[in-house]
């Protein structure tokens, strides 16, 4: 019978019964399940694959704390060795051949640094391996491997460097892959790298962390593949002319060869002040009245300058010394080398180059032969007025005439308000911003020329050129000053410039002077920025683009400890 006394059928109580026991059952289950839950903790109710943290910073202590567990743990997170059989030039060139969805049967090994991760399911994975410059497909795939698969991949992230042991295939979409039998974590990246889809742009944070630069923009990495070109083109033109390469010292007692303010720094064990080398001109004059009457020198040189779009303090310069030349020669040899330069580089004499701040590139023609413009003619001829002689610039009514013409037409002009700075203000205001295409600035004055010999057939000119691309300087050249009086005389002119407080006029040089008394042969000499030109073939307005270490000021620092996540140089 029922509760209420309903007497029920034999079905009826069957089928009750069986709801009892099921509601039962149900409850012994559910209560079962409130246990393991209790014990396990409220937050162990859900099982999820533990996520890395986004935040940078975070990320880096959890990738570091990870590695230092593996160190721990008695493994080698940084092997010494990883033998690699085929680069990954030379794996895209052989195998490229292979049939889609197919793979060799030869066993290859390549390394490279990871930039993506992809997943097709558990067992089948996608990585971007990249070096070189290059970039294949690591696909891996658990029925090829020889080692516990997710143990190993799941330690593989984005950013380390890895060596894959394997064999060269492709997917069925035909992309050259290698497919490892076993991969290697050979150095862990503890950083996060910058995402694929944002980039790493900031131009402040590239030039102080360059390394990251270049693993993350294909295009940087090219340009100094090119600069090293550009450099090696150089040394080959000059080496086929029969020039001897040569090096001379940074360090100078007499800061010389180039009107511009030194670094100074201290000799201890000598307990003297010595100059960084402004130029190695001085030295390389000497080399050539000892008899090597070609040489040349590509190095560093330091000038305590301005830091901008095209100066740093620390640059690259060639200089060659030609025994028996003239100005005109290095000329006909500057219009060789540079227009056979930018057709070596780019493929053509018309290379494009953008200006800063510029909306559209312009075109610069280096088809030789290149302009030509003689200085004191031109500037009479802007300026509509005749200058006085070049042999007065040193007196001081032709100061007060360049000073007068330089206020009238508001050329700013620094003091000391010598004649030669007024002059090259006058030509940078008026001349240089002309000069697009490569062009020759000839005959100086000999006041602006200490080391540069006076001009045959106009008295107070130099045989002097300056070349111009874009409207930079790239290339200054004269004949040789080799008359050890005349040179004496203009170090002693230079020397009270220097007295009136022009930070970059030059001392006078006793040895080199000496030098000169044994006698320099009639001689040309060249000197050329490589930094500017490497710019210019390289539509880089930015001479920090073409500088692989830039000076930058330090960084600020935080907490009061210097942050050393990037590196930095003093200017």
């Amino acid at each position: 019978m029922s509760e209420g006394g309903e007497k029920l059928s034999k079905n009826e109580l069957k089928r009750r019964a069986k709801l009892e026991q099921k509601a039962k059952e149900k409850a012994a289950k559910d209560a079962l399940k409130a246990q393991e839950a209790a014990a396990k903790g409220p937050a162990a109710k859900k099982i999820v694959k533990e996520e890395e943290p986004l935040d940078p910073g975070k990320y880096h202590e959890h990738r570091c704390k990870t590695i230092m567990g593996y160190k721990e743990a008695g493994e080698t997170p940084y092997p010494h060795k990883f033998k690699v059989t085929v680069s990954l030039t030379e794996f895209i060139e052989k195998y490229s051949g292979v049939a889609d969805g197919t793979h060799a049967e030869e066993v290859v090994s390549v390394a490279g640094r990871v930039h993506s991760i992809r997943e097709s399911g558990a067992k089948l994975k996608f990585y971007d391996l990249r070096g070189e410059g290059l970039k294949i497909q690591v696909m891996a795939n658990a029925s090829f491997a020889e080692q516990d698969f997710d143990a190993v991949h799941s330690r593989v992230h984005r950013g380390d460097i890895i060596g894959c042991v394997g064999f060269p295939g492709k997917t069925k979409k035909g992309e050259l892959s290698i497919i490892p039998k076993e991969v290697h974590i050979l150095t862990p990246c503890l950083h996060m790298l910058p995402t694929l889809h944002y980039g790493f742009k900031d131009k402040e944070t590239r030039f102080r962390q360059r390394y990251l630069d270049l693993i993350m923009n294909e295009d940087v990495r090219q340009r100094f593949y090119t600069r090293s070109k550009i450099i090696n083109y150089i040394r080959k033109f000059l080496d086929n002319l029969g020039f001897l390469e040569v090096e001379t010292p940074m360090m100078n007692i007499v800061a010389g060869g180039a009107t511009a303010k030194p670094f100074v720094t201290h000799h201890n064990d000598l307990d003297i002040d010595m100059f960084m080398r402004v130029a190695p001109e001085l030295y390389l004059k000497m080399l050539v009245v000892g008899g090597l009457d070609r040489v040349y020198e590509i190095g560093r040189n330091f000038r305590n300058e301005g830091i901008d779009m095209t100066h740093n303090p620390e640059f690259t310069s060639m200089e060659f010394y030609m025994a028996y030349a003239d100005y005109n020669d290095l000329m006909e040899i500057a219009e060789q080398m540079i227009s056979g330069l930018a057709l070596a580089i780019t493929g053509s004499y018309k290379v494009k180059y953008t200006p800063m701040g510029a909306e559209e590139p312009i075109i610069v023609d280096y088809t030789p032969p290149f302009k030509r413009i003689s200085m004191i003619p031109e500037l009479e001829k802007i300026l509509e007025v005749k200058f006085p002689c070049a042999t007065t610039f040193k007196e001081e009514s032709s100061r007060q005439f360049l000073d007068d013409l330089c206020v009238k037409h508001e050329i700013e002009c620094s003091a000391p308000r010598t004649s030669a700075r007024l002059l090259d203000k006058m030509v940078g205001d008026l001349i240089e911003v002309q000069c697009i295409n490569p062009t020759f600035i000839i005959e100086q004055p000999q006041i602006m020329c200490p080391l540069a010999k006076y001009h045959r057939s106009t008295p107070g000119l130099t045989e002097r050129f300056e070349m111009f691309v874009a409207t930079k300087e790239i290339v200054n050249a004269y004949t040789e000053l080799n008359d050890p009086f005349v040179q004496r005389a203009q170090f002693e002119t230079q020397a009270e410039a220097k007295a009136a407080g022009d930070d970059e006029a030059q001392l006078i040089d006793e040895n080199f002077c000496t030098s000169l008394e044994y006698g320099l042969p009639p001689t040309a000499g060249f000197g050329m920025g490589i930094d500017r030109l490497v710019m210019f073939l390289t539509d880089s307005y930015n001479i920090k683009e073409v500088l692989l270490f830039p000076a930058m000021k330090p960084e600020e620092q935080k907490d009061g400890k210097e942050d050393n996540t990037a590196p930095s140089s003093s200017s």
